[in-house]
């Protein structure tokens, strides 16, 4: 599959979102999925097995923040390889053809419980269980949200907000960074206040979309 074609049917399966017109960094994150996810496709490695090493290993982060200062420079690194192999699993299925609803399903919840993992890591490593849970709170809504506006009629992804999971990862992936150096809880009052912009760009274009 070339990429245009992987392209246009990733289009369709996102709403009819494009992403060669994309901004830079969307359009060389899909690139970059679709190369990775050829080769992967090429090895017969299915989606399904892409989606649970993922899962796996947003699971190791909390674990590897026991370790304090060293662990949490690890859970990091560990964040930054789960939202890399995040983006596979869907190539994976469109190169080879394997789109499923219920490969979609899992995907979603996967990335859900991989975000909480993430967020008890920061728990682990000495920020407020308040804040943890609100921030979660937000993010699950942030989703929740754009499912059920899909449901009633608006295209998947209706607008790109700045809550969006990759920007999750890379919040929780340098925050992880700023914990080990004794920062702890405002990197999550950063990433709860892109969930709540990212939510109120979302609820304006949902209003726009089903007015």
């Amino acid at each position: 599959m070339t990429w245009d074609e992987y392209a246009t049917a990733w289009s369709r399966l996102h709403g009819g979102f494009d992403p060669r017109a994309a901004n830079g960094i969307v359009r060389r994150w899909v690139l970059t999925a679709y190369t990775m996810g050829s080769w992967l496709g090429r090895r017969r490695v299915s989606p399904m097995s892409v989606t649970t090493t993922g899962l796996g290993v947003c699971l190791a982060v909390p674990l590897a923040a026991l370790a304090g200062g060293p662990g949490l420079v690890l859970g990091a690194a560990l964040v930054l390889l789960a939202a890399v192999v995040d983006g596979l699993d869907g190539a994976v299925a469109v190169v080879t053809g394997r789109v499923t609803r219920t490969g979609f399903v899992y995907d979603s919840v996967a990335d859900r419980l991989g975000e909480l993992a993430w967020l008890a890591a920061f728990w682990v490593a000495g920020a407020p269980g308040w804040l943890i849970v609100i921030t979660g709170a937000v993010s699950w809504l942030h989703e929740y949200v754009r499912a059920r506006a899909a449901a009633a009629g608006m295209s998947e992804i209706g607008t790109v907000t700045v809550g969006e999971r990759p920007t999750r990862a890379l919040a929780a992936g340098f925050g992880l960074l700023a914990a080990a150096l004794g920062v702890v809880w405002p990197p999550v009052a950063l990433w709860l206040a892109l969930q709540c912009a990212g939510l109120a760009q979302l609820s304006a274009a949902v209003r726009r979309a089903l007015a």
